[in-house]
Formats: C-alpha cells, sequence, structure tokens
C-alpha cells in the first residue's frame, strides 16, 4: 500500500504545471526524494521473511516476494498476473478454487485462513495464509495476502500435544495403577480360592476313582463308600458348587476392568491420525473417564448422560486431551472448595445433538471462576495454580484444538452460585475454511489450568 501511495505521488508530481525554473528543481528534487523512499520501500518488502502477495480486484497477482519464491518454489514472473489457485502452486485442497473466491467476496477487511497443504518437492507441506483488503489509497489495489510455511511448527505442535498426553497419563500414573490394582487383587483372590478349591476335591476324586475300579471289579465295599462319603463331606461340596462358578464370573469380570483400563490408555495416549476422520465422542468420552477415574472420584460423583451422538470428523486423539484437560480442571476446583466447605462435589458429563453440531458440557460444583480473570485464563501460560502445580497451557491448547483445529466452540457459564460449565460445540464435519476467523473476534473465557 506504500508503494501504491508512493507512485500515486510520483505521478501527481509529474502531471503538476511548472510555472518556473524553481518550480522544475522542486518538483524533481521531490521526485528523487520519492523515488528513493520507493527504492528503498521495495528493498525492505524485499527482505521481509514473510510471503507477501499483492492481488489486484479480481485476485490476479500483482506482487510476489522473494520469501513466497523460496517457499513455494515460484518465480515471480511465472505468477504474475494468475490468480492464486491457478498460479502454479501444487494445491492439495480438493476445494481450492472455492475457496479462494469465499476469501475475496468476504467483507471483512482481514481473514485468517485455514492450514492449506500443498507439494513442494515430492513433500507435502502446510501454509497458513492471511488476507486483507487493500487500503483506499491504490484503487487499483485489490488485496495483500501475507502467510509462511507452517509445516515445522505443526509437526513440533502435534508432537507438543503428545507430549502433554503423555505428561498427563503420567501425571495420572498412580491412580491409573490403582485402578488396575483393584480389579488385579480380587482376580489374584479368586483364583486362589480356585486353587484351594481344586485342592479340597482331590480326596473326592481320589475316593471316586477307588470306586470306579471297584465297580469294575464287582467289589464296591461298604468300607470304599464311607471313604467317598467323607471325602465329599471334608470338601464341602454343596458350598463349591455355589462358589466355583461365581469365583470364575468375578475373575474374568477383573480381567476385563484391566482390559478396559489398558484400552482406555492405549486409545487416550495414541498420537492419532494427522487426517481428521469420524470419531464416537461418546466412547472418547468414556475413555477419558475411565483414565482420570481415580482423580475424579478423590473428590466428586460422575454422572453421565449420553445422547445420540452421530461419528464426528475430527481429530479423536486431541479431542481427548481437551476432555482431560476440563475434567481434570474441574476436579481441582472441586478439590479447591472443598478445602473450604469439606463438601464432596458432583460433575456431570452431557452430550447432545444441536443445529447439526454435537454438544458436550462438562459442570462441576467447584469454586468458579471470579470475573477479574475472566479475560486472561485463555492465555498461554496464564494460571491461578501454585507454582509446580499448572503450567497454563491446558486451556490454550484446549481453545486452539476446538476452535482454530475444528472450527467449533469453547464457552462456559458459570452454575448459578457454584462451579462452572463448559460447553463445547463441534459441527459433525468442519466444513472448508473452518479455521478462517476473523483478526477482531473476542475469545471464549474459561478456567485457567
Amino acid at each position: 500500500m506504500l508503494l501504491a501511495w508512493l507512485a500515486i505521488r510520483l505521478r501527481e508530481r509529474g502531471s503538476a504545471r511548472l510555472s518556473s525554473t524553481a518550480d522544475l528543481d522542486q518538483l524533481k528534487a521531490e521526485n528523487a526524494r520519492l523515488e528513493a523512499a520507493l527504492a528503498d520501500t521495495e528493498r525492505f518488502l524485499n527482505r521481509v521473511p514473510l510471503i507477501l502477495i499483492g492481488l489486484d480486484p479480481a485476485g490476479r497477482i500483482t506482487r510476489w516476494n522473494p520469501a513466497a519464491r523460496h517457499t513455494l518454489g515460484l518465480d515471480a514472473g511465472r505468477a504474475f498476473g494468475r490468480t492464486l489457485d491457478r498460479c502454479g502452486v501444487e494445491w492439495l485442497h480438493a476445494t481450492i478454487r472455492q475457496e479462494f473466491a469465499r476469501w475475496l467476496e468476504c467483507a471483512a477487511p482481514s481473514y485468517r485462513c485455514p492450514d492449506l497443504p500443498y507439494r513442494r518437492k515430492g513433500q507435502t507441506r502446510l501454509l497458513g495464509l492471511e488476507i486483507h483488503r487493500a487500503g483506499p489509497i491504490d484503487r487499483n489495489a485489490g488485496y495483500v495476502v501475507t502467510g509462511t510455511d507452517l509445516t515445522h511448527r505443526r509437526t513440533l505442535e502435534r508432537e507438543l500435544q503428545q507430549a502433554q498426553r503423555l505428561e498427563a497419563v503420567g501425571q495420572l500414573a498412580a491412580g491409573i495403577a490403582h485402578e488396575i490394582n483393584t480389579p488385579i487383587q480380587y482376580v489374584g483372590d479368586n483364583i486362589r480360592f480356585l486353587r484351594d478349591a481344586f485342592q479340597s476335591e482331590k480326596p473326592v476324586l481320589a475316593a471316586y476313582e477307588t470306586l470306579r475300579q471297584n465297580v469294575g471289579h464287582k467289589e464296591v465295599t461298604p468300607a470304599a463308600l464311607h471313604s467317598l462319603g467323607q471325602a465329599i463331606e471334608g470338601a464341602d461340596l454343596e458350598y463349591l458348587q455355589q462358589e466355583i462358578p461365581k469365583a470364575v464370573s468375578q475373575a474374568l469380570e477383573g480381567v476385563e476392568r484391566v482390559a478396559t483400563i489398558v484400552a482406555a490408555m492405549k486409545e487416550f495416549a495414541h498420537p492419532g491420525r494427522q487426517e481428521k476422520a469420524p470419531a464416537n465422542l461418546n466412547k472418547a468420552l468414556l475413555n477419558t473417564l475411565i483414565v482420570a477415574r481415580n482423580e475424579l472420584r478423590q473428590v466428586a460423583d460422575v454422572e453421565t448422560e449420553f445422547g445420540n451422538l452421530p461419528a464426528v470428523v475430527c481429530h479423536a486423539a486431541e479431542i481427548n486431551q481437551v476432555f482431560l484437560n476440563l475434567l481434570i480442571n474441574a476436579a481441582h476446583a472441586i478439590a479447591e472448595a472443598a478445602g473450604k466447605t469439606g463438601k464432596r462435589g458432583k460433575i456431570r458429563v452431557r452430550t447432545w445433538m444441536e443445529a447439526d453440531q454435537a454438544r458436550i458440557a462438562i459442570s462441576d460444583t467447584g469454586c468458579g471462576i471470579p470475573e477479574s480473570i475472566r479475560a486472561k485464563v485463555f492465555d498461554p501460560f496464564f494460571t491461578t495454580k501454585p507454582v509446580g502445580k499448572g503450567t497454563g497451557q491446558g486451556l490454550s491448547i484446549a481453545r486452539s484444538i476446538v476452535v482454530e483445529k475444528h472450527g467449533g466452540t469453547l464457552t462456559f457459564e458459570p452454575n448459578g452460585t457454584e462451579g462452572t460449565t463448559f460447553l463445547i460445540a463441534l459441527p459433525l464435519e468442519p466444513p472448508a475454511g473452518a479455521s478462517m476467523r476473523s483478526r477482531t473476534g473476542a475469545p471464549s473465557a474459561s478456567r485457567g489450568s
């Protein structure tokens, strides 16, 4: 835009009426200054490390800085006069043309575009772009596009999120160990009972074998029958017949319980796919509740009310992390409130469909969110917890996952006089451009982690 203004000034000066030699000298000097400023500005823009692309009102490329050439591997000469979707970049988005057209039609002055996959040198990469309407200085200017390659950043973000998922599992390890230890204990108790029962039945089996052999020789004696009766009475077969099926059932139940916990941990901690895929959010919530069960039940009773949700296209592993962050925050808020009142809390988890969106509500009866911090709690590293108890990253990452990656919303509302309800809304299938957000949009508020 500055270049356009300078060019206009040069044209205006060039067309000005000259009245004297002094005016001519003054005009030449001013033109020289403007040309020098224009050259300085051009050099500055060429050194900008971000992609800088100029578009005319029809969306045709008029500027292509060195960063765009370096990042996209395309010379300016090949890009000039073409639209972004046909400039020579190997876009991998199925609806890229419609997406660019939608951006150009938007009335807002500035939009952030979603991560755009493209291919360069045989590698699939991600590009983040922001499109801005040009100012009123130059009527021939349409849009300015800025951006950068996000591939490395997104890889680091995925690694960070995976590390935090594993860290969460590590922090909950004692509780998970307790959850596994309880069924393992009664599996062991029942197996020991079955071992003792088998030992008790061995004399009975031996007496029956003696009787069988006597019958074969047609020599059944009263002594053999008496010995069998004593063995049966000593083994208390009636009691064993009642208890052995129960022991087997309880042992199988314990094994299934352990298998459920291990499967939930495995699914929760799995790094997940890079592409969004249909997922059962009710099952994801159940898995997360299993992983966090010991942490939650120490301070609260958990109620669930799951509606009939269709599959939601999402990054399931990342959504699991959002659920865990909110549930652990709820437990901590209840523990803080219980420290003042001694009252056991309640956590309620609900899911339902509303307006083509899957809705998830996680309510707690904890200490609530002071109004003075509601504008800050989504800021990275903001936390109300003591040093060493919280990093302030949990809710910042949760909001990034829900809003930026899935085109959803993450909000909260007070529960009357106590506690908070966190509300997640996720579209069943994020539309193309779901990550597009106005730069002036205000963030949702939530509790610090």
